[in-house]
């Protein structure tokens, strides 16, 4: 098995530098996609195996998600994510000027604007994270399960940065990008079809079908609806990639000079500056995960009764009537018989609307029906 994982490790040193010296071009766009694709597979067929040795973490990594929305403090050892958890929501994480202080995730709950945000202060991450140094792999983990990643770099360490995208990215984790839209739909003969809606000027027809074969697909339907290239088609082709927002936020700017917070803004080009320690921006950060989350509110109205306009339920956009009754109640879904609606998403006031999968939209009144 050692021998196994060595060789693996080489074929992947091996196609990582061959992918560095190979200049990008139209003439070399399909090779470099299959060397893209082949390396994809290899770490997948490594992150497998190292996943199925890996037994259920039972030290406080494994956190039920509570609230309206979960978001993840993520950065490098003494970042300050465990002060800056304590100025949001004054859960007592431990605090301390070194290195690891953080053990084990530790939540917190934001109550904001009416909603219930958890905020999650995990294990600082070191270079090699994704793939198992300093239980990062276990801490990778948790972000997966988030909706939303505030990415904690020290405005004295801003270096630190492109190596925690690394790590994101490695572990299957794409920040602030939407799931391109590709349709793949496998057929029993004629090959690889590629059709396309949008101009793809760094992804032709031809690199296209190198993937696919290189993923063992042989026949098959591609229809592509986003400009991509051939890095986000290998992330569809794998299928197990998570989309999520995030927030990059620069921290402890009350002890650094003008110089230090300018070069850390070439480098991190941060969405907000702030201190937790000094309580800098802090209301100016909930504002923006607030934002970041995706937040709609509705309004709950009782059959006669004028609707509670001061207490709205928190939900997230895109969600239906039916996401709607399992958060009020388990039994609702099943006992549905209809609603009715004054806002946004109805086209008149109290529409009656039959179906669960009616998507609701911000500043919505609901009035449920329940047999």
């Amino acid at each position: 098995m050692g021998e196994k994982k060595d060789a693996q490790n080489g074929e992947i040193a091996e196609l990582e530098a061959q992918i560095s010296k190979t200049k990008y071009n139209k003439k070399t766009q399909g090779a470099i996609g299959k060397m893209k694709a082949k390396l994809a597979m290899l770490k997948t067929k490594i992150a497998t195996r190292k996943s199925s040795g890996v037994g259920k973490s039972d030290d406080g990594y494994a956190v039920r998600k509570t609230g309206d929305g979960t978001v993840v403090l993520l950065g490098f050892p003494s970042a300050g994510k465990s002060t800056l958890l304590n100025a949001i929501t004054g859960a007592e994480s431990p605090v301390g000027a070194y290195a690891f202080t953080t053990l084990t995730v530790i939540p917190g709950m934001l109550n904001y604007k009416h909603a219930k945000i958890q905020i999650l202060d995990v294990p600082g991450i070191i270079a090699g994270a994704a793939s198992g140094q300093g239980r990062g792999k276990e801490v990778l983990q948790v972000i997966r399960n988030a909706d939303l990643v505030l990415i904690i770099i020290d405005v004295f360490n801003p270096a630190q940065f492109p190596a925690i995208l690394k790590e994101i990215r490695e572990t299957g984790i794409r920040i602030n990008q939407r799931k391109p839209d590709i349709r793949i739909t496998k057929t029993i003969k004629n090959g690889i079809r590629v059709g396309k809606t949008v101009y793809c000027p760094d992804l032709d027809d031809e690199t296209v079908e190198d993937v696919c074969k290189a993923f063992k697909l042989i026949n098959a339907e591609v229809l592509i609806r986003t400009p991509v290239g051939v890095d986000e088609f290998i992330d569809v082709m794998e299928s197990n990639k998570i989309y999520l927002p995030a927030v990059k936020v620069l921290n402890k700017i009350d002890i650094a000079d003008e110089k230090s917070i300018q070069a850390a803004r070439e480098l991190v080009d941060p969405d907000i500056e702030i201190s937790g320690h000094a309580n800098i921006r802090i209301d100016e950060l909930k504002d923006l995960i607030f934002d970041k989350m995706n937040f709609i509110r509705i309004f709950l109205k009782e059959t006669s009764n004028a609707a509670d306009m001061d207490e709205p339920m928190i939900m997230q956009n895109g969600q239906t009537l039916d996401d709607l009754c399992n958060k009020l109640h388990k039994d609702f879904s099943e006992r549905f018989r209809f609603a009715r609606i004054w806002g946004p998403s109805a086209r008149f006031s109290g529409q009656k609307i039959l179906k669960k999968t009616h998507k609701l939209k911000d500043t919505d009144v609901v009035e449920l029906h329940i047999s």
